[in-house]
């Protein structure tokens, strides 16, 4: 038997900071979970889609720096790769909530600003922007600047920059949050779709259950503050998925189940049932 390919691990991690008061505020509190490799029947590496889901304010995005190597635990240890994490690496691409575009650069150049300075020649950096331009559905833009785009457009925006470096590893920040309802549903479409031609492994935040439930393999479910993994939810749904799914009985009865999970959860906070 082969031994497991840990793609994430978080060994009893801790992290704490000071109000402006200076009262210190737990963030993190003994979280431990492990992503594994995933591979299809075949035997293909197909990656794997996680959430972390759970009220706001629990941690999710303190938790999701950490792993990003934007910032370090108290206590306990990260690993990426079976390497732990110190800084960001090419390993790990993130995308936030709020729009990263640069400004001064138009779309295709934003896309492949990560491969012109990690020294991508020029004609394969045109190859691979104009794949992803194409996969996102930006055909025709590749000119227009950020301002001149939706919140919808800026975020294929930055999900082709974060594909393009092909990391083993993408961390997605509540990445549609700030979209409008149709735009979130016709996102998360967009996103299957495109991960399911990679075979990188996604960590995704949200605290939104049906998001979560529609997207996930699996969902770690997270207390309120001091944030920490309560229960690891299967999502039992095959791919690939359509929103239809979001009608079944089935669908509901897990989401249902899920918001006990949540209930059940030491803490207070808001978590939002659907879009």
């Amino acid at each position: 038997m082969e031994p497991r390919r840990l793609k994430i691990a978080v060994k009893n991690v801790a992290r704490s900071f000071h109000s402006l008061e200076g009262d210190r505020v737990d963030a993190l509190a003994n979280v431990n979970f492990e992503i594994e490799d995933a591979f299809s029947r075949e035997g293909r590496d197909i990656g794997e889609f996680r959430v972390l889901l759970g009220p706001s304010g629990c941690g999710k995005s303190t938790l999701l720096r950490l792993i990003a190597g934007l910032d370090r635990p108290d206590n306990g240890e990260v690993l990426v790769n079976d390497h732990p994490v110190h800084a960001p690496g090419k390993d790990r691409g993130m995308v936030f909530q709020k729009y990263t575009s640069f400004p001064w650069l138009n779309v295709a150049d934003n896309i492949g600003y990560g491969l012109r300075i990690n020294g991508i020649s020029a004609e394969k950096r045109k190859e691979i922007v104009s794949q992803l331009i194409q996969a996102v559905g930006l055909t025709g833009f590749e000119k227009a600047y950020p301002e001149t785009l939706s919140g919808g457009m800026q975020q294929r925006v930055a999900i082709a920059r974060t594909l393009a470096l092909r990391p083993s590893v993408i961390l997605m920040d509540e990445p549609f949050g700030a979209l409008d309802a149709q735009t979130r549903s016709e996102m998360q479409q967009l996103l299957l779709r495109v991960w399911e031609e990679t075979a990188s492994t996604i960590l995704f935040v949200t605290h939104d259950v049906e998001e979560a439930i529609y997207l996930a393999d699996r969902i770690f479910i997270m207390s309120a503050h001091p944030g920490t993994v309560v229960e690891d939810v299967q999502v039992p749904f095959e791919r690939p998925r359509d929103l239809n799914l979001k009608q079944r009985h089935e669908f509901h009865e897990l989401q249902n189940y899920v918001l006990g999970c949540l209930r059940r959860a030491p803490g207070n906070g808001q978590v939002r049932v659907s879009v």
